[in-house]
């Protein structure tokens, strides 16, 4: 008598994965993390990391640079440059007091502000995957993808952490390109506006936040990896492009 055919076995469900791995998979292993949030979209944790790191950067700027040098240095790198420095002495330090303070309660606010940046990622995302590649991503998961896919952004503060306790051009320092990790960094900011903006998109944790995302929402769809990469870069670029023109524009 002829033996009976074995069934295949299921494959086995993945082992679910802890907010840490989920974080630490990011980096090392993004499939992992990103097709984990088809169990649970929570966005909490990466939200919360950033936001550490981000207050942490503020803090190191208020302590060796100083925020009403942050002000000075963001005024002299503006088409304002001209007119500040045809003020009263008494008007330049009332206006560099009142910018200081603006930056440093701004600065310190950040969580919030990237939370809200996340959600509007987040939406934007998700009306391009749903409606253009007829993805069926939940916005829940969207801001999970956008908020774990922005973690490259802690090494970034990191190194400039790093790099402001290692001792840099106080009077050069540029809130808005800290670190030497795109080509604007070594552009002059008051320069061409439009050619520093798209200067500073080259960014290397841009670029690996843009494929992140990328991959978060192919692993939550049946968009092709590829094809999700290059929607997200896509909108990345059109949003520079516009920031980067609206900058020349007004400059």
């Amino acid at each position: 008598m002829a033996a009976m055919p074995v069934p295949p076995l299921p494959d086995p469900e993945p082992v679910p994965l802890s907010q840490s791995a989920r974080i630490v998979d990011t980096f090392i292993a993004p499939s992992k993390t990103f097709t984990d949030l088809r169990r649970n979209s929570s966005w909490w944790a990466p939200w919360l990391l950033i936001s550490v790191f981000s207050i942490a950067f503020m803090f190191v700027i208020g302590q060796q640079i100083g925020f009403e040098q942050v002000s000075r240095n963001q005024i002299s790198q503006s088409a304002r440059a001209d007119q500040f420095d045809k003020l009263p002495a008494d008007q330049q330090a009332r206006q560099l007091h009142i910018a200081a303070m603006f930056t440093k309660y701004i600065g310190y606010g950040f969580p919030v502000i990237i939370l809200i940046s996340f959600a509007i990622i987040a939406g934007v995302l998700l009306a391009v995957f749903n409606l253009g590649a007829g993805a069926q991503v939940r916005f829940g998961t969207a801001l999970a993808i956008v908020a774990y896919g922005s973690l490259p952004g802690i090494i970034q503060s990191t190194l400039s952490m790093v790099a402001l306790f290692a001792g840099v051009d106080r009077e050069g320092f540029n809130l808005q390109n800290p670190v030497a990790t795109n080509p604007a960094y070594f552009m002059t900011p008051g320069g061409n506006k439009f050619l520093y903006g798209m200067a500073s998109s080259l960014d290397v944790f841009v670029i690996w936040t843009v494929v992140l995302m990328g991959i978060g929402f192919a692993c939550n769809s049946k968009v092709k990896r590829s094809t999700a990469i290059i929607l997200v870069a896509a909108l990345y670029v059109l949003y520079k492009l516009a920031g980067s023109g609206l900058a020349s524009a007004f400059s």
